[in-house]
């Protein structure tokens, strides 16, 4: 690994397993975010469905198994592309997250923000950011940085929360600065210089409980609900649950054939440096 760090880097130095920047950069995210999420990954439909989304594109898409996760949490999505075989390396700003990370057994950590790190340019092959970009204020010039580190011809993948309509006071607690189409998001990509391969909605019917039960309760107060974990947790539901499977293995289907969904709350995207 310290001969691989070497050669996408020169400013990050080892300190008990895990690569440091030599310079900070503040983030938009919540400080006790990494931790309320540690909590409800492992139940989490949620996180569960979208690792699967996430999986199945990459494994369509990608050549060289070779990821970089930007801001990649407490490692749940790259646990998973590890055990896909996909060699991860994971940057992500927050302490907290990378040491839930080397919990769950990650090795290849690096605790900056992308432009802490000063990647060398066209040195690394695929680049992950799931939901990362809502969290950027400067979507196209971070995108724009992305580019820049990206090898020839180098893959992006992306999530992100869709529709404004669907803001809600969780956005903001989240330190989110935006919700996407895929209208939106592939105009962004292309202005920043990339090719689109292949974009998608999934959580196909998540839009309706989340306007009913987030966006129209927000608009009576600016107080965070609170029911993040409740909300996320896997439910036995009997006949619910079951629909609810057969519309996600649906949805995981359609992905590995390289087929779109054309309605839900969040977007996958995949990109290509030209």
């Amino acid at each position: 690994m310290k001969k691989y760090i070497n050669f996408v880097s020169t400013n990050l130095i080892l300190k008990d397993e895990i690569w440091f920047s030599k310079d900070k950069t503040e983030i938009s995210f919540p400080h006790e975010g990494h931790d309320s999420c540690y909590q409800i990954e492992e139940n989490s439909f949620w996180f569960k469905h979208r690792n699967n989304c996430i999986t199945s594109v990459i494994n369509l898409f990608m050549t060289k198994k070779v990821l970089f996760d930007i801001g990649g949490g407490n490692g749940f999505t790259s646990l998973a592309l590890e055990k896909e075989n996909i060699e991860t390396f994971l940057v992500e700003p927050g302490i907290e997250g990378i040491l839930n990370e080397k919990k769950r057994g990650l090795k290849n950590l690096i605790c900056s923000t992308i432009q802490d790190a000063s990647f060398k340019e066209n040195s690394i092959p695929n680049i992950g950011i799931f939901d990362v970009l809502e969290h950027i204020e400067n979507d196209i010039g971070f995108l724009k940085d992305l580019y820049q580190v990206l090898d020839n011809e180098g893959k992006l993948f992306i999530t992100v929360p869709a529709h404004k309509v669907l803001w809600s006071n969780e956005d903001d607690y989240a330190g989110h600065f935006k919700r996407y189409t895929i209208k939106q998001l592939n105009k962004i990509l292309i202005k920043a210089g990339y090719e689109i391969e292949y974009s998608t909605y999934f959580f196909s019917i998540l839009p309706f409980p989340i306007f009913f039960f987030r966006t129209i309760p927000s608009l009576f107060t600016k107080k965070n609900n609170g029911n993040l974990e409740k909300e996320q947790k896997q439910h036995k539901a009997g006949k619910l649950q079951n629909i609810l499977d057969k519309i996600w293995e649906k949805e995981i289907l359609l992905i590995r054939k390289g087929k779109k969904i054309s309605f839900g709350g969040s977007c996958l995207i995949v990109a290509k440096k030209k």
